[in-house]
């Protein structure tokens, strides 16, 4: 069996596994971060756990990149350079800032954590690098390619500033405080709704069927994530502000 065949079985059971991880997560929310709680095995420093869990998205997409036969011109590059920018920032910068939090997180959700993004990078980067359609010469000048490398900077920046947001509130005492300032003052996730944007980017600037799996694996992830974000900041907090809305402004 050639790994053509194996690599879009994988990719049809990946769009399936999306749809049935929201449904899941609109009942079960994840047990990590404000959502902790008993019986979910041993846990690890949250800091060590996030390091962990995105490594391989960086290893692996620069190996996928390293051994495909598309390499040079400017929509590959760009495809390498956006992918490892999020992740280098996911995987190091982010964990760092979070040290000496005291968080934990459990191992179970670790690896589970780690399992995605060795499919997920083997998906995006063996489609974009060897298996699927090559793009042309003139790529980096299409119009959707030009509106998703956008799209995937503004969400980029939005995640970015709104988790700057919620660690400068923790590193002044007032751990899950309310956050007054930005898109916060909007909606109760701008870090989950600008990581939303940045993949929707990233599968308009590739064009592909497995970035298009990962931008709806991102929202069937962190869509029901907010909504348990939002109902708990409610619930703890007596004056939190009623027109606020979960993760899209005025909408959701």
């Amino acid at each position: 069996m050639s790994e053509v065949i194996v690599y879009f079985a994988l990719l049809g059971c990946w769009f399936v596994l999306s749809v049935a991880a929201f449904v899941a997560l609109m009942f079960v929310a994840a047990p990590y971060g404000r959502h902790t709680r008993p019986g979910w095995g041993p846990t690890i420093p949250a800091a060590v756990g996030w390091v962990l869990m995105e490594l391989p998205a960086v290893v692996a997409f620069a190996v996928f990149y390293a051994l495909g036969d598309r390499q040079t011109g400017w929509a590959y590059l760009a495809f390498l350079g956006l992918w490892q920018l999020h992740y280098l920032h996911r995987t190091f910068v982010y964990p760092l800032r979070r040290r000496g939090s005291g968080k934990r997180m459990p191992v179970v959700i670790t690896l589970l954590a780690l399992a995605f993004n060795c499919v997920n990078a083997y998906l995006n980067a063996r489609y974009l690098f060897a298996l699927g359609p090559a793009y042309s010469h003139d790529w980096a000048r299409d119009p959707r390619f030009i509106a998703g490398v956008a799209l995937f900077l503004l969400g980029l920046l939005v995640n970015v500033r709104s988790d700057d947001t919620l660690l400068r509130l923790r590193r002044s005492g007032q751990d899950y405080a309310v956050a007054r300032s930005g898109l916060f003052r909007l909606v109760s996730c701008p870090n989950y709704l600008g990581e939303i944007v940045e993949w929707c980017g990233w599968a308009m600037l590739t064009w592909s069927w497995p970035g298009l799996a990962f931008a709806l694996w991102t929202a069937a992830n962190l869509v029901p994530r907010a909504l348990s974000h939002h109902r708990w900041y409610r619930q703890r907090f007596a004056d939190y502000p009623p027109e606020r809305k979960a993760l899209i402004p005025f909408v959701l």
